[in-house]
């Protein structure tokens, strides 16, 4: 998950749970302020190890390093701890009431936790057990960039600041509905350019839900009554229901990719029901088999909620990525320190070998990560150029 939507999760978990107000308002400091600042800053610091990558030449870190210890379930109460009292120094140097040692940590905990959580629902792979265990357990349940999860998150808490203010609401009101009304379009210009379109229908209706919910709680003044509380308990209530949705849909797409494995009578070594965007509907079944990875591009369409784990004829379509085969260039990258790391990391990894002149090219792709639009590579695909006698002239990842 984004590191933005980390910290917006976090902020509405403060003001949902512990009763904390805005991070901004026209106010001194207090313990209700600091709260929500706690738990907003608790979700976003597990990310603090990209800083490790930024400062590095080492460009393995992202799949080594990120997602470890910052993200390990075992070290959450370290981390806790330490955040907790660098706040309480800050608010005795500032002079501000704070809540108790105890309170900071605890509320550092549950904003860490959340990151954690979120992060695992994604499959990028989390290494929470670290530095015990190196493995990365993944969930695979939301794309990492999710832009609907994110407007569940934050929408209600513009309502809630919106409407706290009786002279000023309707001003407020407007205001955020101007400014959320070109979202969809530009959210649906972005996803021509990467090849993860959406419909000008769900664009449509985005802008009028958009309209309504920020619009309608002013009329009759029936927006005014939500205590500010409420309004962020709704939206916390929302995303868990939309996690769950996409649970189930994660389900039925992994139930249809596991009957397409056994229709084909493969040999599993590795299957996943990836998420792909632009929203739930949209499934990428993979199946690592000895000699390459097949993907299913699946739609679930009005099918979501039909019983039954027969793959219809959607499913029944795939395309099939061989490895390349067996040769000394190919042995000869794996046994690159680098190229095991990437393997390590991968899931479900294909291998391509090709002549550029006389020089000699493998590559090594993780089809977890999709390649949306074909004519472009693959995310995370690792390339090793080899000499015609074999001496390695370069390697690292294909940019794009």
């Amino acid at each position: 998950m984004d590191t933005i939507t980390h910290g917006i999760a976090g902020a509405l978990i403060g003001k949902a749970v512990f009763k904390g107000s805005d991070a901004f308002p026209p106010i001194d400091m207090d313990g209700r302020r600091i709260a929500t600042w706690a738990t907003m800053l608790g979700a976003m610091f597990p990310d603090m190890d990209v800083f490790r990558d930024m400062f590095s030449h080492n460009e393995l870190l992202m799949i080594t390093w990120h997602r470890s210890l910052t993200h390990s379930l075992l070290l959450l109460p370290l981390w806790s701890v330490l955040l907790a009292v660098v706040t309480g120094a800050i608010a005795r140097w500032r002079n501000w009431e704070a809540p108790s040692f105890a309170n900071l940590t605890g509320l550092y905990a549950v904003g860490i936790l959340s990151h954690i959580l979120l992060d695992l629902v994604t499959t990028f792979g989390t290494m929470i057990w670290s530095p015990l265990a190196w493995s990365r357990p993944a969930w695979d349940v939301l794309f990492i960039v999710d832009f609907t999860f994110t407007a569940i998150l934050l929408v209600p808490q513009l309502l809630a600041w919106a409407y706290e203010d009786a002279k000023r609401a309707r001003y407020r009101a407007t205001i955020m509905w101007a400014i959320f009304t070109p979202a969809p379009f530009l959210i649906g210009r972005l996803g021509e350019i990467v090849g993860a379109s959406i419909s000008p229908h769900a664009v449509l209706l985005a802008t009028v839900l958009f309209a309504v919910v920020f619009l309608a709680p002013a009329f009759g003044g029936w927006g005014l009554r939500i205590p500010y509380q409420t309004w962020s308990r709704a939206g916390l209530t929302v995303a868990t229901a939309y996690v769950l949705a996409a649970t189930y849909a994660h389900h039925v797409a992994f139930t249809r990719i596991e009957a397409f494995a056994r229709q084909e009578n493969l040999e599993v070594q590795s299957i996943g029901a990836l998420p792909l965007p632009p929203s739930l509907w949209h499934w990428d079944g993979l199946v690592r088999a000895p000699r390459g990875v097949y993907e299913v591009r699946m739609d679930l369409g009005d099918g979501l909620f039909r019983s039954g784990a027969s793959p219809d004829a959607s499913a029944i379509s795939h395309t099939y990525y061989p490895d390349a085969f067996p040769n000394s260039f190919v042995e000869q990258a794996r046994q690159l320190p680098a190229v095991q790391k990437v393997l390590w990391f991968s899931r479900f990894p294909v291998t391509r070998f090709y002549k550029e002149g006389a020089e000699a090219v493998v590559e090594f792709s993780d089809l977890r990560f999709p390649q949306i639009r074909r004519d472009r590579p693959a995310s995370f695909t690792y390339r090793v150029r080899f000499s015609p006698e074999g001496a390695v002239l370069s390697q690292g990842w294909v940019r794009r």
